[in-house]
């Protein structure tokens, strides 16, 4: 995916620099027909100068040959300069550089040692071209962006676990108008379960919700911003994406005093009721334009009443979040059409492509989305087919897409009151139970619907995707995919889950072997973990001696 993006960076940084000048040669020949019709117009008297001012016709040609007209003065797009911070062996400084056309040289950061040599055995062992264009350094990275402000046209964060303390240094050392990419591994974290570390980390209090993982790409966003905003500076994202277990965000960052105005305009604190899904959005900021002018001022609200006006239970509160687009559906499209045409050069085609799709497909404008079953579990009913509520919203009037972080996630501009209107119409197709009357259910029924939902088949209740097949979600590679034990840990039985049960065996086998008196190494079998079978694996930790049996000589 990174790779995508880079190519696709490269290639629109391009486009750019020619857009822009071909912007000064119009601008220039516009200026030289004004100035030619201005002296057609003059006096013929005025032809006629004082001896003092007139100009020796050799020396004249003489400036206009060592002097270059301003606006011919184009400064030469360079190669791309890309920085990864936090490089480990090196591997993606070298795909990189090895991969992406027209890229300058990469730079590979790493405050350990052993890495570093390694790295620079990496870059050796492939050959002239990877050690003329990667560079591997030992230094702490985030004081070496500070000592490189606006010099790295691509800077890449990919941490294990929060990357909030390289963004400050991150944004920095960006060029104007370069793109960052960062990444995010702790998601238990930005998901709502330690709401107030999240706090002390991002500056945002989480949520929890279906679209926990939307809002972790959210909460990122607006970190990544506020940390901008102190230099000036603001970012614009181009893809924010959620794959297996992390979030990756990829944004492009500007420098512009007056712009960073506009940023209350692009966050949002959330309400979310803790009885039924119903959340609600307000901004931090309004804009007020009157002649010519804008003005800023805060937002007005609250947006909510103190209880749910659908279930009657309170809200909680959180963010800020980023409420803005997450992604650019230019860069998104020309990604997708840039994979397709080197399909040969993709390992991970599939799973790239799936994800490009369905992310070109969401309601960029709407934030946050809704699960459809956990909507039909509130009223304790049988769900209905995602066909059938797409076509519902869409015969109603609004707009409905899906989204690419949940297969059965659910965005739409749709009022809540209507979602609910929906969903009691769907009741009287298919009675339920009586449910208990305090339950958010019962309140939410008890109301006759003021919209009658019409779940006839719409023409755009299938996305083109689906019209045509395409895979969006992939099943896991492997069996226990995820993420692996922290380097350093030492592996015991409570890790079965991540790694499995063979692995922890052959693991645990090896822990007990000893030589023997006479030299010759013998095993000694491991005994099999208590509680823990081959096809049930527990992620219990054990209360009995696992840490001993693995600490063996």
């Amino acid at each position: 995916m990174s790779i995508a993006v880079l190519r696709a960076f490269v290639a629109k940084r391009k486009e750019e620099h020619e857009a822009l000048a071909n912007k000064r040669n119009k601008s220039h020949q516009e200026n030289k027909q004004s100035e030619t019709s201005v002296q057609n117009g003059e006096d013929a008297s005025t032809s006629h100068l004082d001896e003092m001012d007139v100009v020796p016709e050799k020396d004249l040609n003489q400036a206009q040959a060592t002097k270059t007209p301003s606006w011919k003065v184009t400064r030469e797009l360079k190669p791309p300069l890309v920085l990864e911070a936090l490089a480990a062996s090196g591997l993606r400084s070298l795909r990189y550089a090895r991969e992406v056309d027209g890229l300058g040289k990469v730079v590979a950061l790493d405050n350990d040692k052993a890495s570093v040599d390694c790295c620079k055995w990496n870059i050796k062992f492939n050959g002239a071209s990877s050690t003329s264009n990667v560079e591997a350094h030992l230094a702490d990275a985030r004081v070496y962006m500070l000592t490189h402000p606006k010099e790295f046209d691509v800077v890449d964060i990919d941490p294990y676990g929060a990357p909030s303390v390289f963004l400050d240094s991150a944004v920095q050392a960006v060029a104007d108008g370069g793109l960052l990419m960062c990444t995010a591994t702790d998601m238990a974290v930005l998901c709502g379960t330690n709401g107030e570390v999240c706090y002390s980390k991002y500056g945002s209090y989480p949520t929890k919700g279906k679209y926990c993982h939307e809002m972790a790409l959210r909460i990122l966003l607006a970190s990544i911003e506020s940390h901008a905003n102190r230099y000036k500076r603001y970012i614009v994202p181009v893809l924010s994406v959620f794959m297996d277990f992390y979030v990756r965000v990829f944004v492009r960052v500007f420098t512009s005093p007056s712009e960073i105005k506009n940023t209350p305009l692009k966050l949002s604190y959330i309400y979310q009721c803790v009885g039924c899904d119903s959340f609600h959005l307000q901004c931090l900021g309004r804009s007020i334009s009157k002649d010519s002018t804008v003005k800023h001022a805060p937002a007005i609200g609250p947006v909510v009443p103190q209880e749910c006006s659908d279930c009657g239970k309170k809200f909680n509160v959180g963010g800020p979040i980023w409420s803005a687009p997450i992604h650019d559906q230019d860069w998104v499209v020309s990604t997708l059409a840039g994979v397709k045409s080197m399909k040969d050069r993709y390992p991970a085609y599939d799973k790239i492509t799936s994800v490009l799709t369905t992310v070109s497909e969401e309601l960029h404008d709407i934030p946050l989305f809704f699960n459809l079953h956990n909507i039909a579990g509130t009223v304790k009913c049988t769900s209905p087919s995602l066909v059938m509520f797409r076509s519902a919203v869409l015969n109603a009037g609004y707009r409905i897409s899906g989204t690419h972080v949940h297969p059965l996630g659910v965005k739409s501009d749709a009022p809540w009151d209507v979602i609910w209107d929906i969903m009691r119409c769907w009741v009287k197709i298919h009675p339920i139970k009586e449910q208990p009357h305090d339950s958010p259910g019962t309140t939410i029924l008890s109301k006759s619907p003021t919209l009658e939902a019409d779940f006839s088949r719409a023409g755009a209740a299938l996305s083109k995707a689906q019209m045509k097949k395409v895979k969006r979600f992939l099943p896991n590679p492997e069996r226990h995919w995820g993420p692996k034990v922290r380097a350093g840990r030492k592996i015991t039985s409570k890790h079965v889950s991540l790694l499995g049960p063979e692995a922890i065996n052959s693991i645990l086998n090896g822990a007990v072997r000893h030589e023997g008196g006479n030299g010759a190494v013998t095993d000694k079998p491991a005994p099999e973990p208590e509680g823990i079978k081959e096809d049930e694996p527990s992620t219990k930790r054990q209360k009995t001696g696992d840490d001993e049996q693995a600490n063996e000589p």
